[in-house]
């Protein structure tokens, strides 16, 4: 470790009353962005970071080499068919970025493509690594072909801020357009002729909030304005169905759904409404054939699929009725075929419905296991492509023939350097709650680990999202170093189900906390675990700050990336990106004292206090519109100056965003450097 000192931030208090409640807050002037002294205390901290792990440079190269020599640098996705030609992905040895192309299709079944050779007539859609021209960082926001294959719309982003530049290319001429629309969102639609582009924009509080028409070979300030969305609790997208007959136009909230729709091939038409809006129901709308398929929550928590017909889409008939034991994610409609993805005892699974037989579940090996539906953009099709992977098999690509019930192996995920499945084992335990609810966790280990062992438990725990069990490159360094590595799958997430979800937030939030907590403790009393590092990130970092509190001893170090650590606070500012949002997820502690008093009961930097925490390293991004950057650096700041125990650690990407680093070999070094940390905290030093 460093023997410098820790940077020390100055203290400008800062008072905030809210419902009676007086709080000083001596580093609220973090927050502003622009001030010198904010920056100069970041690039001082990171200054210290860099000190304070200087002796784990050499593990830090081994294990970015090792993720390096595990991964087939120059590889393909498997093709796509969609109309006249086949669309696939691929990436080149000593490239950040990937490269977009297509080949003409010359039959029903996928082109052989091999890695290291460009197929003949291959056409080349976007190279990332052109588009980035040496940059610290790159994204791609939008790329979407238009239904007669002939335009592509294409979106950028330079800095991290996922504030994309909209162009235009010409495929049959491969020529980039005059057409340059700034400061779009994600997503986007084509007319059905590919004359029109329809796109998202955002307003000051980063909430998508209206829909665009833009005429390909027109000035952007000639678009029109579609529809706007005025309530700040939803937010709006739009897209094509499968079928490519209707444009869906959708408002959100975090609790309820509205959905319009528009013939494709009328693009200056008016949206008809599916169902006006009613709090408490969420529906989405997809087209099959002569009727809309309807996935809704009207007459069940975990959701029924309804059909409708065109002409009156806002009357729903049951097709597949709720059930209490499986969660329904997802449908796809096919002309032929009705899929359906669900979830069932912490498993997804997949569902069809043919239009002329029986409905059937497609069966799979593992005990545990994550499964998909993946690159079906064929309306017309006897063949479902799904994707499938679990915590000892590497992402798999499959074709399911739908008539003759078969699952073909398209392409694995290559892992060089001698990985064998049989070498690891993956298990499905289960801890007991403080309320007595039975928590399960994803667990994987080297056969040949000696246990109990140090443990890294990952965990998530909000908007019913799920950490389903999944294959990582970069765990593989952990596993053969003798860690047991785990997924605590909290309530908050959506594992069991849309109550699983229900119990993790407004005011059941700690039900979160107190099961990852549990679960820690559950690996320790059964002998996995002889030390557990927790890892999460977002708002699995409002998880790590949380208990860090509530259980410090529990933990031998904590790993928060991009941490939601100061949610009240951000709760509290509507001003701030996603904060009226967010009122759905957290509640809302601006005008409801009792949601104040329970968020400020458990957020992470309320919370802080004089006991001996783990160590803790916490890493962020300055241009993340999510979580802002104050959030961690105000949470270590109060760390430095309360609580005893550490070392704490704070790292920010100066030139980064919510997802960190954007090229390949940059992540796998971001990868390593975390790993690094987790195994000198853990005292396994090789």
């Amino acid at each position: 470790m460093s023997s410098q000192r820790p940077p020390k931030a100055k203290k400008v208090p800062s008072e905030r009353t809210h419902h009676g409640d007086t709080v000083v807050d001596e580093y609220a002037w973090l927050t502003v962005k622009e001030d010198p002294d904010t920056i100069a205390y970041l690039e001082a901290e990171n200054a210290y970071t860099e000190e304070a792990t200087a002796h784990l440079k050499p593990l830090q190269e081994t294990l970015f080499q090792e993720i390096k020599n595990r991964t087939l640098e120059t590889d393909l996705s498997v093709p796509t068919r969609k109309g006249a030609w086949w669309y696939y992905s691929r990436t080149e040895e000593g490239k950040q970025y990937g490269i977009q192309c297509r080949v003409a299709a010359q039959g029903e079944t996928p082109p052989e493509l091999k890695a290291d050779e460009a197929l003949p007539g291959e056409e080349v859609l976007l190279d990332g690594n052109e588009l980035a021209a040496g940059g610290d960082f790159f994204a791609i926001g939008t790329s979407s072909v238009s239904p007669d294959g002939t335009r592509l719309a294409y979106s950028v982003n330079f800095t991290g801020d996922e504030r994309f530049t909209l162009r235009i290319k010409d495929l049959t001429t491969g020529e980039v357009l005059p057409d340059e629309i700034p400061g779009i969102f994600y997503g986007g639609a084509w007319s059905a002729d590919g004359s029109v582009f329809f796109y998202t924009t955002v307003d000051e509080a980063w909430r998508p909030n209206q829909v665009h028409r833009h005429t390909v070979g027109t000035p952007a300030e000639d678009d029109v304005l579609v529809h706007q969305e005025d309530d700040e609790r939803f937010w709006i997208g739009i897209g094509l169905t499968r079928s490519e007959r209707f444009l869906v136009l959708s408002s959100g909230s975090k609790i309820t759904s509205e959905v319009r729709v528009l013939e494709a091939d009328d693009p200056t038409g008016e949206f008809r409404l599916i169902r006006p809006r009613e709090t408490g129901v969420e529906y989405g709308v997809d087209h099959a054939g002569d009727h809309f398929l309807v996935l809704h929550n009207r007459n069940g928590e975990n959701f029924e699929l309804a059909t409708a017909p065109l002409d009156s889409p806002g009357d729903w008939t049951p097709l597949v009725e709720h059930r209490e034991d499986t969660r329904l994610l997802d449908v796809d409609a096919f002309a032929g075929y009705t899929v359906v993805h669900f979830r069932r005892d912490g498993l997804t699974g997949i569902r069809v419905l043919p239009r002329d037989g029986e409905p059937y579940e497609i069966p799979f090996p593992e005990p545990i296991y994550d499964v998909g539906p993946a690159g079906n953009p064929e309306f017309v099709t006897e063949r479902l492509r799904l994707g499938y992977t679990s915590m000892v098999t590497p992402p798999s690509m499959y074709d399911y023939d739908l008539r003759a019930r078969e699952l073909i192996l398209l392409k694995q995920k290559a892992v060089l350097g001698g990985y064998d499945p049989a070498d690891y084992e993956q298990f499905r335990e289960w801890a007991t709650a403080s309320d007595g609810t039975r928590i399960p966790i994803s667990i994987v280990v080297r056969k040949d680990t000696e246990r109990p062992a140090p443990t890294v438990l990952y965990g998530y725990g909000s908007y019913e999202t799920s950490m389903d069990p999944s294959f990582s490159i970069a765990r593989l360094s952990l596993l053969d170093r003798g860690f047991v590595f785990a997924v605590a799958h909290v309530r908050g997430g959506g594992e069991m189900g849309r109550r699983w979800y229900e119990d993790g937030k407004f005011q059941k939030k700690k039900n979160t906390f107190t099961d990852f907590v549990a679960a820690a403790e559950h690996l320790k009393a059964e002998d996995w675990s002889s030390s557990v590092i927790a890892r999460g990130g977002s708002a699995g970092g409002l998880l790590m700050g949380a208990v860090a509190n509530i259980a410090p001893e529990t933990f031998a170090g904590v790993v928060a990336e991009v941490p939601f650590v100061d949610a009240l606070n951000s709760m509290l500012d509507p001003s701030l990106p996603l904060t009226v949002i967010e009122w759905d997820e957290w509640g809302d502690p601006l005008h409801d004292p009792e949601v104040y008093a329970y968020m400020k009961s458990y957020t992470p930097y309320e919370n802080v206090d004089g006991r001996v925490y783990p160590p803790i390293l916490a890493i962020t991004s300055l241009n993340d519109t999510r979580v802002l950057y104050h959030e961690p650096a105000k949470w270590v700041a109060r760390l430095r100056d309360v609580a005893a125990g550490g070392p704490f650690l704070l790292k920010t990407e100066m030139g980064a965003g919510h997802g960190g680093r954007s090229g390949r070999y940059d992540a796998w070094r971001e990868e390593a450097f975390t790993l690094s940390w987790i195994l000198d905290t853990a005292k396994v030093s090789r």
